[in-house]
Order: structure tokens, then C-alpha cells, then sequence
């Protein structure tokens, strides 16, 4: 008879299971958070501030309404922390080619900078986790990523493997 330890529960689906999943998600964006919060303190600044300055640096040339879209955040929120980062000088705006009423948003050499400190940490912690699980983990964990956000959003994630590549 096969240990009933040796591997993960078949029963995943149990309560037991589903709340541990939501209590790891937590504590991880807690730990995936912390260096960054620290580093944003020193300056004044805070998550709304580095989930812009990601997005802006992940998407140069980014319109405020895209952003928006990603954020889920009130034009009034984005307004405040855009205003911040661009009198700080993280984020410069340019009016749109086709229409001038467009804000397109990318980064300064200094916000570039600013990026990369906030971005580092988590990517090492990022690649310590993927080196840990292996491959095949890595794969389940970006499944499971995937079927948590919502429908409209998982298009954004084709694999990074290719198309048609498994």
C-alpha cells in the first residue's frame, strides 16, 4: 500500500487546502513586497508608485488609459501618484502621435534606475523559488496564476515559451 504522505493531497480541492493556498498567497506578496516598500519609504513613495513605475518601465510609451485598465485604479488615484512621479522625475509624459490628447508615459533615466533597485530583489526571489520547484512546478504555478486573475486578463500571458510550444 503507497504512503498516504509521500505526495501532494489528491483531495486538493478540500477547505483545508484552498485556505492554506490563500494564506501562502498572502504571506508571499507580503515577503515579495517588503524590500520594495522599505526602499519606497526612504523616498516618499509607495505601491501605488511602484506598480506604476513597473507597468510604465514594462510598457514604455504606456497611454494613462491602458495603465488604468491594468491598475483597476480611480483616474483621480493615478492622477495624484502620476503628478508625484513626474515632479519627482521618474516619469515623463508625451502627448499620443495620432491623438494629442493621450498622455504616453515612460520613464526617465532615473525612474529606469528606480526600477531596477525595486525589480532586482524580487526577481532574485522570483528565481530562487523557480531554480527550487524545477521546471515542471514552475509551469503549474504560472497554470494556477493564470486561472486566479480574471478571464480578460489571461490573453496578456501567452506562454513564454512560444506559440504552439510546450
Amino acid at each position: 500500500m503507497a504512503d498516504a504522505k509521500s505526495g501532494p493531497n489528491p483531495l486538493f480541492l478540500r477547505e483545508e487546502e484552498l485556505r492554506q493556498g490563500i494564506e501562502l498567497l498572502f504571506y508571499a506578496y507580503r515577503d515579495f513586497t517588503a524590500e520594495p516598500d522599505a526602499m519606497l519609504a526612504k523616498i516618499g513613495l509607495g505601491r501605488a508608485h511602484h506598480r506604476t513605475i513597473y507597468f510604465v518601465g514594462r510598457y514604455p510609451g504606456i497611454n494613462v488609459t491602458e495603465l488604468l485598465g491594468i491598475l483597476r485604479i480611480t483616474k483621480q488615484s493615478l492622477a495624484r501618484v502620476l503628478s508625484e512621479l513626474v515632479a519627482e522625475g521618474y516619469v515623463q509624459q508625451q502627448p499620443g502621435t495620432r491623438d494629442r490628447r493621450q498622455r504616453l508615459l515612460t520613464l526617465t533615466e532615473k525612474g529606469q534606475d528606480l526600477e531596477r533597485q525595486l525589480s532586482d530583489a524580487q526577481r532574485a526571489r522570483f528565481a530562487r523559488a523557480y531554480r527550487a520547484a524545477g521546471a515542471e512546478a514552475v509551469e503549474g504555478f504560472r497554470t494556477v496564476m493564470l486561472g486566479i486573475i480574471d478571464e480578460e486578463d489571461r490573453a496578456k500571458f501567452p506562454s513564454p515559451r512560444g506559440p504552439g510550444k510546450r
